[in-house]
């Protein structure tokens, strides 16, 4: 069958919830490849939640659905504080990107807890933000980061400067078209960081919509962490 948007390929799934260091439960969801131990994980932060951003953005959403099978990648996503969906809500409210500190480390200890292999984050616009201003506190615990649509808006020069000087690899994924930081001014502000990578996505916009950019992203994180699933195929065979 031909992988389409709504496309559900199996893995094994199940319904978590993140206790945070200040007292809240997050919900969210894990899913691990049915059939073999996964070769690394995926934690995401989804975008801005005033502006709609939740697990099921759909980057976030089509990676869940898509790469355990795909890519024998392990994803953890979940809800920041105060956000809904169809998987339920998480408790407190929205924190400003400072608050989520305690999100990150929420989930940052749920995969060392199962035991999942090389973990990377993976932002996406308001997630970035979450990624520079917090991973730091966390060295040893990820592999690398990848930034989707970084907007640069609430990390700042200091922020950035926590990532000189270190192993982990940094890598944005910086659509041609973006709303709000497009591939030039972002290697100028990433050129702090020596060892940052800007890919532009050509073509793309901040929300990544269609399928040819869906693929693009995900196999520019592939590219990173799998290479060897790559290309991704366009279709599924059913058992």
């Amino acid at each position: 069958m031909e992988i389409r948007s709504s496309t559900v390929l199996p893995a094994t799934r199940t319904d978590i919830t993140l206790q945070t260091a200040d007292g809240l439960n997050l919900v969210g969801e894990l899913a691990v490849p049915a059939d073999k131990t996964p070769v690394a994980t995926l934690v995401f932060l989804h975008p801005l939640p005033t502006a709609g951003g939740y697990m099921d953005s759909h980057l976030i959403r089509k990676a869940s659905n898509r790469l355990p099978a795909l890519a024998g990648i392990a994803t953890l996503r979940f809800n920041f504080r105060g956000v809904s969906s169809p998987r339920g809500q998480s408790e407190g409210s929205f924190g400003e990107g400072m608050d989520e500190a305690h999100d990150l480390a929420a989930a940052l200890r749920f995969v060392q807890q199962a035991g999942l292999p090389r973990v990377w984050l993976v932002g996406w616009s308001f997630g970035t933000e979450v990624i520079l201003k917090h991973a730091p506190a966390h060295w040893g615990e990820f592999e690398g980061a990848i930034l989707i649509a970084p907007p640069l808006h609430r990390a700042s020069a200091d922020d950035l400067a926590q990532w000189v000087g270190r192993p982990e690899p940094l890598v944005a994924l910086v659509p041609e078209f973006d709303d709000f930081l497009t591939p030039e001014p972002a290697r100028e502000r990433f050129a702090v960081i020596p060892h940052a990578e800007v890919l532009a996505m050509e073509g793309a916009k901040h929300l990544f919509v269609g399928e040819k950019y869906t693929r693009m992203a995900h196999e520019a994180i592939l590219e990173r962490v799998a290479p060897d699933a790559l290309p991704l195929p366009t279709t599924w065979e059913e058992s």
